[in-house]
């Protein structure tokens, strides 16, 4: 029902159609409070983990006095996040920048280790922060998680996208089915901000 509305409502209107139809976080609330306790873990390789005790970042830390573009994939490694949705920001990183992000997240249900060697093989990680969501609470959080079990995944997250200031949600756009490409990528957003 509510993918059948956003379809009617268009793009701009489609992110709060689904979040008041499934009572997610939307354009507004603070991206904080509707994840309550939850922390996220930085791309990191398995010694950088050892060396910092397994540490978690709280969201207060990510998103409170910052400008933050983040985006949600469905995993690392996968078609359309490789090919198009990570490099549609790695690709506009200085345009991004100079509208006075001060930093761009990419955010998947995978431990710190997996997205680590993917952001290098990406080579992103110096434009991108990567943060796993290695137990989907941020996405569960969020009502963002979908069951991609049909395609060996398990649960995992949405594709979206979402410009954040401060911690209120100025943007929030939300693909309609995990391979979908149209809203989620930096050109929009960057349109957004």
């Amino acid at each position: 029902m509510a993918a059948t509305l956003a379809r009617r409502a268009g793009r701009s209107a489609a992110a709060a159609l689904w979040g008041a139809a499934r009572g997610f976080a939307s354009v507004g609330s603070d991206i904080v409070s509707a994840a309550p306790g939850v922390s996220l873990q930085k791309a990191r390789s398995w010694d950088e983990g050892v060396a910092t005790k397994f540490s978690t970042t709280p969201l207060k830390d990510i998103f409170y006095g910052k400008k933050v573009v983040i985006f949600g994939l469905p995993g690392a490694y996968t078609g359309v996040c490789s090919q198009a949705h990570v490099p549609s920001y790695k690709n506009n990183i200085d345009k991004l920048k100079a509208k006075g992000i001060d930093s761009v997240i990419c955010v998947a249900v995978n431990d710190p280790y997996v997205l680590n060697g993917w952001a290098e093989k990406l080579e992103a990680k110096d434009a991108i922060e990567f943060y796993g969501d290695f137990d989907g609470s941020f996405h569960k959080s969020l009502d963002l998680e979908i069951d991609l079990s049909t395609a060996l995944l398990g649960r995992r997250s949405h594709r979206w996208s979402a410009f954040v200031d401060n911690g209120k949600i100025k943007a929030f756009n939300v693909e309609e089915a995990p391979s979908d490409f149209k809203v989620s990528g930096a050109e929009v957003i960057l349109d957004q901000i």
